[in-house]
């Protein structure tokens, strides 16, 4: 007899429909072709263990079951489930009528309970894009499958539910999730909020500005300062996300496994990865690939800090993703594109020993040491980042102040606003949206100044020995200033604030 039962596998962030074909003949043998790998050839013996331990078994006959497509390659223990009900059905054990209605999956323990699977949500679109009644899976993703409307989602925890469903007609309870309200909830109380911050002014304006207009920005600053402390808040001040936002995003996490028990993600991403990261782990790949850290943060942060001890080469492969906004990543068979549109925000000490510029530190680095330290972060990435801030310690009585200073909620309010002019500007542009992504011909139309702005930036950029690249950033920036002022041109003032966020770009900054 002949049954198929349906599955799915998950190459980038799109899901392909499997076919799980099974035939049974006389004879005797277990036969499983269609390109599977190690883990899905070992699922045999678990799927013996889990029907013996349940009151069925692997009939002793000639089993042929084949994963069609064929030429496509299939990886993961998610197709337990799907193996062992088309075994099932095929060997007459129980009736069903209606599986082919259904995408199953799920991970088989030996005593027949489920385990999680990976990349339950781009399968739920999936089978709603090809019309499938419903998706059976393993409880802790349930969840995030229900987030998809008009598909019947069940989270199941051991394999007998699945087979008294089809077999008996025992109903199974539905996993339904209201998106929207799953959405708002919890957006006014982030975790990390600037309101701890004492003193630090004008970094948390400068931050404020990055948030604005998507800009990069470096912290360079002495240990102890609050470069990290700042880093983390930043995600609190960026404009909420969009649903559409909040799946791209809760797409790629569920490709990796990391919305276990989750349903969308309504936070921004903040990742900060440790600086002995591989560049495949950072922009990800692999011989199977996987999302890296920079899709990880995809609609949110990216936090390098101590930028200069990551290896040179792993910075230089971000240097793409931070211009186009995704990775491509190419093997022999199959390409992959996962998106990459993040805030990258790094830190670092501005000299090996971290007390360079500090009047009252000694001096134990050598101007050589120092210039060998900062050369490690090449020029083409800083000319991707926009802003460069020097973080000064606190002084005590700031740090003593009972005084709240101005939480995220208020900030972001502002960034909000001005992020909402910024879509306006842009919104005829397919690939324009803020301010950072704006290129020359963007910044020639809607960065104009007047005289006296013009004489002023040439005035600094004379004195300062500020580098060419220097430029157009101070340019977008300015235009940054402008929109949370809500003015319809650059001014002078706005020029003026800009030009102080180039720190790296002075000649004989190292003094």
């Amino acid at each position: 007899m002949l049954t198929k039962v349906y599955g799915s596998a998950v190459f980038g962030v799109e899901a392909t429909t499997i076919t799980v074909e099974v035939n049974v003949d006389k004879g005797i043998g277990y036969h499983l072709v269609g390109l599977p790998d190690n883990a899905i050839k070992e699922s045999n013996y678990r799927i013996a263990a889990a029907l013996q331990n349940n009151g069925y078994k692997i009939p002793g006959k000639k089993l042929t079951i084949n994963m069609a497509p064929a030429d496509l390659r299939k990886e993961g223990s998610a197709y337990d489930l799907t193996l062992a009900l088309g075994i099932l059905t095929a060997s007459g054990q129980i009736k069903s009528d209606n599986i082919e209605k259904y995408i199953i999956m799920g991970e088989i323990s030996l005593d027949g309970s489920l385990q999680p699977i990976k990349g339950a949500l781009p399968i739920a679109i999936k089978a709603k894009e090809e019309g499938y009644k419903g998706f059976i899976l393993p409880k802790d993703n349930a969840r995030e499958a229900a987030i998809v409307s008009d598909l019947e989602v069940y989270g199941v925890e051991n394999i007998k539910e699945v087979i008294e469903f089809f077999d008996l007609g025992k109903p199974l309870k539905q996993t339904i999730i209201d998106t929207r309200k799953e959405f708002y909830k919890s957006l006014d109380f982030p975790e990390f909020d600037f309101s701890d911050v004492k003193g630090q002014e004008s970094i948390k304006r400068c931050m404020e500005i990055a948030a604005a207009g998507g800009h990069n920005i470096i912290l360079i600053g002495p240990p102890g300062a609050g470069k990290t402390m700042l880093a983390k808040r930043l995600p609190s001040i960026l404009p909420p996300m969009t649903l559409h936002e909040a799946l791209e995003t809760t797409k790629i996490h569920s490709v990796v496994g990391k919305t276990k028990n989750m349903g969308l993600m309504n936070q921004r991403p903040f990742r900060s990865p440790h600086h002995t990261i591989s560049d495949v782990a950072l922009v990800g790949g692999g011989s199977y690939p996987q999302p890296g850290e920079i899709s990880l943060s995809h609609n949110g942060v990216l936090f390098l800090d101590e930028l200069p001890e990551f290896k040179r080469g792993v910075l230089e492969v971000m240097r793409q993703p931070l211009e186009d906004r995704e990775v491509t990543i190419s093997r022999a068979r199959f390409t992959v594109t996962y998106p990459s549109s993040f805030m990258l925000v790094a830190s670092m000490n501005p000299s090996p020993g971290g007390y360079f510029n500090d009047p009252d530190a000694p001096v134990t680095s050598s101007p050589a040491e120092m210039q060998r330290y900062l050369s490690k972060i090449s020029g083409p990435l800083l000319d991707r980042i926009d802003i460069h801030i020097e973080v000064t310690p606190v002084p005590f009585d700031k740090l003593s102040e009972e005084r709240k200073g101005e939480g995220s909620v208020e900030i972001r309010k502002r960034v909000t606003a001005a992020r909402e002019l910024q879509t306006l500007r842009f919104e005829e542009m397919d690939n324009v949206h803020y301010n950072a992504q704006m290129n020359t011909k963007h910044i020639r139309k809607y960065c104009k100044m007047d005289d006296a702005s013009k004489e002023l930036l040439k005035n600094a950029m004379e004195r300062l020995n500020l580098s060419a690249r220097a430029y157009d950033r101070i340019l977008k920036v300015a235009r940054t200033i402008a929109d949370l002022d809500a003015a319809e041109a650059v001014s002078g003032t706005h020029i003026a604030e800009a030009i102080q966020y180039r720190s790296l770009d002075r000649e004989g900054w190292l003094g």
